[in-house]
């Protein structure tokens, strides 16, 4: 059973601040920040070890609608950091679907924030190119504004 909802925030190296409601694990995780435009696939992006150390946003406004099914994962575990998404759907209606999204979620610690505007942070990343980010439950916005700012950068990592 998923935990009651919580406030959740990402906070950009650059010191911009996104208010969300948190749905998926508890605690703070670095990440470059990134997004993706998939309309469909939401499991498969998250199970995608090319997503390794990032915190992806999902553009699509509405997921979790199909749930989860294990002969999706691209992986056998997730490989994101964190999750961000505008919103989230708690029961899927999808026979296919072995447990609710947000279950999966926590259930895999990823620390996931919905209710964010994903057009505004999605056009921030697009202009200001990805970025580290901290995705949080705890800590003030100074704390986690210093913690991104010191996250390492992955580019050029393998």
């Amino acid at each position: 059973m998923a935990r009651t909802t919580a406030r959740g925030v990402l906070v950009l190296a650059d010191g911009t601040a996104f208010q969300g409601t948190s749905i998926g694990a508890h605690g703070r995780k670095t990440g470059e920040v990134v997004f993706n435009t998939s309309m469909t696939g939401y499991q498969e992006i998250i199970t995608d070890p090319s997503y390794a150390r990032q915190i992806v946003t999902l553009t699509t406004p509405h997921i979790g609608n199909y749930g989860v099914s294990s002969s999706d994962s691209q992986a056998a575990k997730p490989h994101c950091t964190g999750l961000i998404t505008r919103s989230v759907t708690a029961r899927p209606s999808n026979w296919r679907s072995e447990e609710p999204f947000p279950v999966w979620l926590e259930r895999n610690d990823v620390i996931t924030l919905a209710d964010i505007d994903t057009r505004r942070l999605t056009r921030h990343i697009r202009d200001h190119g990805a970025m580290p980010g901290v995705i949080a439950t705890e800590g003030t916005i100074s704390e986690l504004t210093q913690m991104a700012a010191d996250a390492p950068h992955i580019e050029g990592n393998n």
